[in-house]
């Protein structure tokens, strides 16, 4: 595999054998800043995320954004000639990413002992639902299922309303950073001479990690957090106001300091100087009137005027952006967060589209979008041969549908 790129990670070789989102999140990542992915994809069908949104055509643009500068290959995992090839892959692997159901890679003869055997230095990344031990190790598990396991979902919507879920894969997300995390803590390992690691990232974990001190709180004190709105409990004001002109926006009042600015600023002095609102502790018991005072302020005036005088006082404040507005906002297009590439539509029609940015940003070293999301099976010939199989091998096994 020679494809790396200019970036901290290049000459790390990954093999992703994961669909969807979660492992596919940390390969993109990795891609994203020099790692020379390549992706194992099913036969004929592919990854289902190409078909995930689809808005028109046959791939679907978040498959573009999930598999930008990474190599397809196709190769059924089910067979033994596919596992073979698996196998010379991962033996020239630094790390291999995988979010089958616990058990998966063990059938198709591609499990750690397997890895470890051809590759003992590689960090094998396992991502699934409630992890690779304990008694719900097998129970199949999404993003949204981890989202209500891990105590999410409990605390998203109104009081007494039905809990709802952000419009995103939130939980595989952040398992996906996760399992970044691990890999590179897996390679720091092997750079000191221990071998390499199994790393396993469940994804209810990965929602759990975000609870704060939820749980704490409960055993120590009782307290069950509950669904708040657009509220942080015990932070105040931290919430969402209406403004003159039907837009809402977020305003964050909760510092000591802060707070005196903000109370001033929407003519509430009294408030500012009030010695039991001085600290968080007494501004929690005095919410309500808080946030009626800032209601009071911003129901007169449109947003616009509302942020550049939020702005001008130093409080933390921004609108709640629809796509079209963070399409059109100038602080994104400047911190190189829209990035415009001509992509495949349908059939031979091609278009200019604008794909999200790179993150994190390094001086030094940025990472970059070398491709987007590449046509099904576009590397396979170059890969196998990468590996020492001739054309006429390379052909053989498409004839029997291995690729």
């Amino acid at each position: 595999m020679t494809r790396s790129g200019n970036g901290p990670l290049t000459g790390v070789r990954v093999v992703e054998l994961g669909n969807f989102i979660a492992a596919p999140t940390a390969g993109r990542i990795l891609a994203d800043f020099g790692a020379d992915v390549v992706k194992v994809e099913r036969p004929r069908t592919g990854d289902e995320l190409r078909t995930w949104r689809l808005h028109g055509g046959d791939v679907s643009l978040l498959f573009r954004t999930m598999a930008r500068n990474k190599r397809s290959v196709t190769l059924d995992l089910r067979s033994a000639k596919g596992q073979d090839v698996a196998r010379r892959l991962v033996t020239d692997a630094d790390i291999v990413l995988e979010n089958f159901r616990p058990g998966t890679l063990e059938r198709w003869n591609l499990g750690p002992e397997e890895i470890r055997r051809v590759n003992p230095d590689a960090v094998l990344v396992r991502i699934s639902g409630f992890g690779q031990t304990g008694p719900y190790r097998d129970r199949p598990g999404f993003g949204g299922v981890a989202e209500a396991f891990g105590g999410l979902r409990h605390l998203t919507g109104y009081p007494g309303m039905p809990p709802v879920r952000t419009g995103v894969s939130l939980a595989d997300s952040v398992a996906g950073l996760y399992a970044v995390i691990g890999a590179l803590l897996g390679l720091l390992r092997r750079r000191a001479g221990d071998g390499g690691d199994t790393v396993d990232v469940a994804l209810y974990e990965a929602v759990y990690s975000l609870m704060e001190s939820s749980v704490p709180d409960y055993d120590a004190f009782g307290v069950t957090r509950q669904a708040t709105g657009a509220t942080i409990p015990g932070v105040v004001p931290s919430n969402t106001y209406l403004c003159a002109d039907g837009r809402y926006v977020v305003v964050g009042g909760n510092n000591n300091a802060i707070f005196d600015r903000l109370m001033r600023l929407v003519g509430r002095a009294d408030l500012a100087d009030d010695p039991e609102l001085t600290s968080n502790v007494g501004r929690v018991r005095r919410a309500d009137e808080i946030d009626e005072a800032i209601n009071d302020w911003t129901r007169q005036r449109d947003s616009r005027e509302v942020l550049t005088a939020l702005a001008d006082s130093s409080v933390p404040s921004g609108p709640i952006c629809d796509i079209p507005d963070i399409v059109a906002d100038e602080h994104f297009a400047a911190r190189g967060m829209h990035e415009r590439h001509r992509v495949r539509i349908e059939g031979d029609e091609t278009r200019e589209v604008v794909f999200p940015g790179v993150v994190p940003k390094l001086s030094e070293n940025p990472g970059r979008t070398r491709w987007l999301g590449p046509e099904l099976g576009e590397h396979t010939d170059e890969v196998l041969a990468e590996l020492g199989y001739s054309a006429a091998e390379t052909d053989d096994l498409r004839a029997e549908g291995v690729i």
